[in-house]
């Protein structure tokens, strides 16, 4: 597969808009529930953020096959069997939820989550009883295992050898990070995280590389400069040229990616009134397109290795580009982390999710928070100025060049496009969304 590929230049406008809290369990809609486990999950677990994606699919694929295997309105996204029948909707959902998350999260206890869950099921129909739940409960319970089963073989376990990168130019090595203590001297760089990723098996796009971009501009060209240029001035730890609004950008994004689209997800469902049935197909689409995507990132951060913003502004001298200056003592505002730059693993979240949501909801204002910068709400007018934004947050955070962003976006978009018209396909005609014609 070869993607359309173009450079662009992205705007950033501010409005306030739509709240985006999460219900409790406890709200009418089992997959807006399981979701909120889900996040929750996801955190106390303190998962990495590249393999937070994997998680989220893998339950809301689990959900979305349970449902679908009941009430045959999509096609299954990896279990094509039929439930039996009479097994309640709700309570496979349930089931499936709570059997995937109880794999991929061993050392927590999601009993209560359960009990709540099935405590305000009631009958789906006249004819469902106590019996269509249990065959509920063992139906959504059976499509979590073929999805555990699947993803147990998808290459990302068992972990490769360490990835200590080149010290050749232009390449990524570890990148240093902080002291203990203000004043400290800098620790030595963690090898390359989760390298498998780049191998592993996606959800719905042909494979890890079909999406490949043509890579990163030469470090000798004009453009490259600029953009090494760009984040030295406004990416470092104490900048004159970024403002204060940017900084506080900058952190919130650092503390946010999967939970916040998820969040702005919910409060679109909750405002647009969604069934179940809409839930969890919307909340399955978005997961993988993300998912995808990140391992589409993956792929090219493996396959391009190219160098972090600090290890290319402080050996400029050695890139033979006479328009970038070294400066050896020169910080990004937020720790690098540890795997190579090109291209954005946190915009292979935002991209695809923006993409899924505004096919989905058109373009509605939202509102977020962060786990990382609490206390504060940031507003956009839509989906894709929330985006734009986390995407420039990267440049000012000072551990992302502008060509990566934008590269990232464009593949992001080419990935939800993709995930939407292969995955979860009506079987009737009807369009996915609540888009007028």
């Amino acid at each position: 597969m070869n993607p359309t590929f173009h450079r662009w230049v992205v705007p950033l406008v501010l409005v306030f808009g739509l709240s985006v809290a999460l219900p409790s369990v406890g709200a009418a809609d089992e997959v807006l529930d399981w979701n909120a486990v889900t996040i929750r999950a996801i955190g106390a677990a303190a998962t990495p953020g590249p393999v937070q994606g994997r998680m989220a699919a893998i339950v809301h694929v689990s959900m979305f096959d349970a449902f679908n295997g009941i009430e045959r309105r999509f096609t299954p996204i990896h279990v094509d069997a039929e439930a039996p029948e009479g097994a309640s909707r709700r309570a496979a959902v349930v089931s499936a939820a709570y059997t995937a998350l109880a794999g991929l999260f061993p050392a927590q206890d999601f009993s209560a989550d359960l009990a709540a869950s099935l405590a305000k099921i009631g009958p789906d129909a006249a004819f469902e009883n106590s019996v269509s739940i249990e065959l509920g409960r063992a139906w959504g319970e059976q499509v979590a295992n073929e999805i555990l089963a699947w993803r147990a073989t998808d290459g990302l376990n068992p972990p490769g050898p360490p990835y200590l990168g080149s010290e050749e130019v232009g390449k990524w090595r570890p990148t240093p990070r902080p002291g203990a203590n203000p004043g400290d001297p800098e620790l030595p760089g963690l090898p390359g995280s989760f390298p498998t990723l780049a191998n592993t098996t996606p959800f719905v796009i042909p494979s890890p590389s079909s999406f490949r971009p043509p890579g990163p501009p030469a470090l000798t060209s004009a453009e490259y400069a600029a953009d090494v240029n760009e984040v030295k001035l406004v990416g470092e730890r104490v900048s004159a040229a970024r403002t204060a609004d940017q900084t506080e950008s900058a952190r919130f994004w650092a503390g946010t990616a999967l939970s916040f689209w998820n969040r702005a997800a919910v409060t679109a469902s909750l405002e647009r009134h969604l069934t179940l049935s809409e839930n969890a197909s919307l909340f399955a689409l978005l997961n993988v397109a993300v998912a995808d995507a990140v391992i589409g990132a993956w792929d090219s951060k493996y396959y391009f290795e190219l160098w972090r913003p600090i290890t290319a502004i402080r050996l400029a001298s050695a890139d033979g580009n006479d328009a970038t200056i070294e400066q050896s003592d020169w910080t990004p505002l937020i720790v690098t982390p540890p795997y190579p730059e090109y291209y954005s693993g946190h915009q292979s979240n935002s991209g695809p999710a923006q993409a899924i949501l505004t096919a989905y909801f058109g373009n509605i204002p939202v509102e977020g928070f962060s786990e990382g910068l609490p206390g504060v709400t940031r507003s956009w007018p839509n989906f894709a100025a929330a985006a734009d934004e986390a995407l420039l947050a990267r440049i000012w955070s000072g551990i992302h060049f502008r060509f990566a962003m934008v590269d990232t976006r464009v593949i992001a978009e080419q990935i939800a496009a993709y995930v939407l018209e292969h995955a979860a396909q009506p079987l009737h005609g009807k369009r996915l969304g609540q888009v007028p014609d």
